[in-house]
C-alpha cells in the first residue's frame, strides 16, 4: 500500500503552523492505494456496507475512487483510519472474508491501544473442519487461547457469549488431533433448576443430557459427528456431570499394596507410600472420602479381584489397541456388558505390575534352600531335618547352599541334613537348620500347614525369585503341549502355602490361577505297592512368569521350559458384578501413569493423565467440588475452567468455588486467570450491550440490595435454564 508522502508532509506543516497560532489545524487529505490483488468489493462490502461502517467509526471523511481511498480529517484521525484499512487489507490477504462483526472487532482492538495487530489476532487458526475455521475473535480471546497453550490450568471467567467454552473445546480437539493428549473430558455441574433430578421423567441419560447439551453441540461443530460415538465408546471423549468426576473410588476395606504389604485403602494418609505399576514405592498425594456408592467386584480371568465403584478408572488394552500399540482408560461401568471380543475371547487386558521391590533384608537361610525344604523337606524338628528327592542335582544344590551342613543319603529318596560340627568335644551343638526353622516359625509344620515366612515373601525380588525356584524345582514342573508355550504347574496340600506362592508369582510380575482337587473320592496313590489314601485336598497352580525370570534351576526342568518358551503373563477382565452400596474413598498418587496396585496385585488408578479436561459453568461448583476437580489433574494433562461469576445458581446461598478460587490460587505458578468482558461477546452485538446494562443496574442497586426489614438480599443474577 502507498500513501501520498507530499500530502502528509504538507499536513504536518499545516499542523505545526496551526499549533503555533493556537487554533485547530485545518483538515488534511491522505490517500491509500489498495493493491490490485485485493478486491475492492471484498474490502468495502456489498453496496459499500463495510465502508459505511468504517465511516461511522472514524472521525474523518472517506471517499473511494477506483482502487484509491481518500481520507480527509485531522492528522491523528487520518492515521487511525489508515491503520483500520491496513488491518482489513491484511485480513483479506490471509484468505478471510470481511463481515461487519470482524470490521467492528478490528476497530475496537485498534481503539483499545494494544500492541497486538488485529490481523494477527483474527487470523490465528485453531482447528478447521469442512471449510470452517475456528479462531479467536477478540484480543482477550487470543490472550485466553495463548494462555491455554502456555499454562497447565487456565480459568476463563466472563459473561455469556464470550466464547469461553467454545474456544476451550477447540483447543481440546486440537490437542487430541496433534496427540498432545489422548483423551478429552468435558464436565458440568448439574445444578437442579427448581426440581430434583430424580423426579424428572426419563432415564438417567435423559435427565442429565439437558445440562450437557451445550458441550455436545460444541463438540459436533468440531469433530466429525459419525466418529463421536466411536470416540466416546473408546473413552477418548468423555462427557459427564461433575458429580461423576468425584466417584472414582474403592471401598475403605479394599487393599492397596505398600512397601509393608497390603493395607486397607481407608487406613492411608497423605505422605504414605504405596506401590506403583513399576513395582516401586510412590507417595500418596491426596485422600478423598467419597461417601456411599454402588460398588462392583471386578474379577480377572486368573481369579484376582477387587472392589471399585462404577466411575473408577481402569487402564486397559483391547485387541485393536494392541495392534496400534495404544491403551485406553475406561470407567468400570463403561465395560459392563462388553467384556467379550469375537468368539468369547476377553476384550479388556489389564496391565501387569512389574516385579515389586520390597525393602531388601538379611535372611537366616538361603532362599533357594528354603524353597526346596518347603517343597520336599521335613521341618517338624522332632528329628534331624531331612529332604526327599530322586534328583541328585538337588542334593548337591541343597548342600552347597547350607553352610556347615552335609546332606547324607539315608535310603531310597530320603536324605538327612547333618550338622558337620554337631558333636565336637563331646558337646551336642544344635543343627543350624533346626534353629533357623524354629526362628522362622516353621517348626512343627507338615505338608498341609507349611507357609512362606513374611521375611522372605516381603523381601527383594532376588530373594523371592530364588525361593520360588526352590519350590518349583521340588514340587513344580513344566507342562508342555505341542504348538503352545510351556505352562508352569505347582501342587501343594497347604492352603496357606498355595496363597503364599500366588503372592510370590504376582509380586514378580507373573500371573497364576488355582484349582483344587478334593481328597474325597480320589484314587489312592501307591507307596511300595501299598495304597495310600489322600488325607488333604491338592491345590494346583498354573503359573506364567515374565521374561527374565527363570522358574527352574533344575537342569531337566529348565531345558523343557526354555525349549517351548514361557509365554507372556496376561490378565483380562472376566466379570464385573454389583455387590451393593459401600462407603468409599479415593487416593491420588505421585506416579507418572497414576497407577497403583490394589487387591491381588491388580493395577488400577483414579486420576486423569494425558487428558484435556474442561469444567464448564464452574460458577455453580461449591468450594469443595472445585478442590476435588482440580486435584484430579494427572501427569501430561491440562485443565480449563470456565464460568460467569454473575450467574451463580447454587441453592441455599452456597458459596461459589469459582468466586474464591482466584484468592486461593492467585500467583501459583502455571495457573492463569483469563478475564473476558462484554467487549468479547461474539453473539449478537446486542448481547454485549445487555451485559453492560445489567452490570450498570447491579452497580446502582448494590448499596440497597438489603433493606431494613427485608428478608434475603435481592438476587440480581439471571436464573439460567438447563443448557442455556
Amino acid at each position: 500500500m502507498s500513501r501520498e508522502a507530499s500530502a502528509q508532509a504538507a499536513a504536518a506543516d499545516v499542523a505545526r503552523s496551526a499549533a503555533s497560532a493556537g487554533s485547530a489545524p485545518p483538515p488534511v487529505r491522505t490517500t491509500i492505494t489498495v493493491p490490485e490483488s485485493v478486491s475492492m468489493v471484498a474490502l468495502l462490502g456489498s453496496a459499500d456496507e463495510l465502508l459505511r461502517l468504517v465511516e461511522a467509526e472514524v472521525d474523518a471523511d472517506v471517499h473511494v475512487r477506483g482502487n484509491e481511498i481518500a481520507v480527509t480529517g485531522q492528522p491523528a484521525d487520518n492515521a487511525f483510519a489508515v491503520r483500520v484499512f491496513d488491518e482489513l487489507i491484511a485480513l483479506l490477504g490471509t484468505g478471510q472474508g470481511l463481515r461487519p462483526d470482524s470490521v467492528r472487532r478490528v476497530i475496537a482492538m485498534l481503539k483499545s491501544g494494544g500492541s497486538e495487530r488485529p490481523a494477527d489476532v483474527l487470523s490465528l487458526d485453531i482447528i478447521s473442519r469442512r471449510g470452517r475455521t475456528i479462531r479467536p475473535k477478540t484480543l482477550n480471546q487470543k490472550r485466553y487461547v495463548d494462555a491455554i497453550d502456555e499454562h497447565t490450568i487456565v480459568f476463563g471467567i466472563g459473561p455469556a457469549g464470550t466464547g469461553k467454552t467454545y474456544l476451550a473445546m477447540a483447543k481440546a480437539v486440537q490437542a487430541l488431533q496433534t496427540k498432545q493428549v489422548n483423551r478429552i473430558i468435558l464436565t458440568r455441574p448439574a445444578v437442579e433448576a427448581g426440581e430434583r433430578l430424580g423426579y424428572l421423567p426419563g432415564t438417567l441419560s435423559e435427565k442429565i443430557d439437558p445440562y450437557l447439551r451445550p458441550l455436545y453441540d460444541a463438540l459436533h461443530d468440531m469433530v466429525d459427528p459419525e466418529s463421536i460415538p466411536r470416540l466416546m465408546a473408546s473413552g477418548t471423549i468423555e462427557v459427564a456431570p461433575l458429580a461423576y468426576m468425584r466417584g472414582r473410588a474403592q471401598p475403605y476395606d479394599a487393599k492397596v499394596l505398600t512397601p509393608n504389604g497390603f493395607m486397607p485403602i481407608g487406613s492411608l494418609q497423605v505422605g504414605d507410600l504405596v506401590v506403583g505399576s513399576d513395582g516401586l514405592p510412590i507417595p500418596v498425594l491426596g485422600v478423598y472420602p467419597q461417601g456411599k456408592k454402588v460398588v462392583y467386584r471386578v474379577t480377572a480371568q486368573d481369579g484376582a479381584s477387587t472392589l471399585a465403584c462404577g466411575e473408577h478408572l481402569w487402564t486397559v488394552t483391547t485387541p485393536d489397541d494392541r495392534r496400534r500399540g495404544t491403551t485406553r482408560t475406561l470407567e468400570t461401568q463403561e465395560m459392563i456388558g462388553n467384556l467379550r471380543w469375537g468368539a468369547g475371547a476377553h476384550r479388556y487386558e489389564l496391565p501387569v505390575v512389574d516385579a515389586v521391590e520390597f525393602e531388601p533384608q538379611e535372611v537366616p537361610l538361603d532362599p533357594y534352600a528354603l524353597g526346596l525344604l518347603l517343597g520336599d523337606g521335613c521341618l517338624t524338628t522332632a528329628t534331624t531335618p531331612s529332604f526327599s528327592t530322586t534328583d541328585p542335582e538337588l542334593v548337591v544344590a541343597l548342600e552347597s547352599a547350607l553352610e556347615g551342613i552335609e546332606v547324607t543319603h539315608k535310603g531310597g529318596p530320603d536324605y538327612v541334613l547333618r550338622h558337620v560340627g554337631g558333636g565336637r568335644g563331646g558337646l551336642r551343638i544344635a543343627n543350624p537348620v533346626t534353629e533357623t526353622v524354629r526362628e522362622l516359625g516353621l517348626a512343627g509344620t507338615r505338608s498341609a500347614t507349611k507357609f512362606v515366612p513374611w521375611l522372605y515373601s516381603h523381601n527383594s525380588a532376588e530373594v523371592r525369585a530364588a525361593l520360588l525356584q526352590g519350590l518349583l524345582d521340588s514340587d513344580g514342573g513344566p507342562v508342555t503341549q505341542r504348538g503352545r508355550t510351556c505352562r508352569i504347574q505347582y501342587t501343594t496340600t497347604s492352603e496357606r502355602l498355595r496363597d503364599d506362592v500366588m503372592f510370590l508369582v504376582r509380586s514378580l510380575g507373573g500371573t497364576v490361577t488355582s484349582r483344587t482337587r478334593v481328597a474325597t473320592g480320589r484314587r489312592p496313590g501307591l507307596a511300595q505297592g501299598r495304597p495310600v489314601h489322600h488325607r488333604h485336598a491338592a491345590h494346583i497352580l498354573e503359573i506364567r512368569l515374565p521374561a527374565g525370570i527363570s522358574p527352574f534351576r533344575l537342569e531337566r526342568k529348565r531345558r523343557a521350559y526354555d525349549a517351548a518358551g514361557g509365554g507372556r503373563p496376561m490378565r483380562f477382565i472376566h466379570s464385573i458384578e454389583p455387590v451393593g452400596e459401600m462407603d468409599t474413598m479415593c487416593i491420588q498418587v505421585a506416579a507418572q501413569d497414576s497407577l497403583y496396585v490394589t487387591d491381588d496385585f491388580l493395577v488400577t488408578h483414579n486420576t486423569l493423565n494425558d487428558a484435556f479436561v474442561i469444567l464448564d459453568e464452574a460458577q455453580n461448583t461449591t468450594a469443595e467440588q472445585m478442590k476435588m476437580f482440580l486435584t484430579r489433574l494427572g501427569f501430561g494433562s491440562k485443565i480449563v475452567v470456565t464460568g460467569d461469576v454473575t450467574q451463580v445458581d447454587l441453592p441455599g446461598g452456597a458459596q461459589s468455588g469459582l468466586k474464591i478460587v482466584r484468592e486461593i490460587l492467585d500467583g501459583l505458578e502455571d495457573v492463569h486467570f483469563a478475564n473476558l468482558t462484554s467487549s468479547d461477546v461474539v453473539r449478537h452485538r446486542l448481547v454485549g450491550n445487555i451485559v453492560d446494562a445489567y452490570e450498570r443496574w447491579d452497580a446502582t442497586r448494590q448499596p440497597t440490595a438489603t433493606r431494613p426489614g427485608a428478608g434475603a438480599p435481592v438476587r440480581t443474577s439471571r436464573q439460567r435454564r438447563p443448557g442455556s
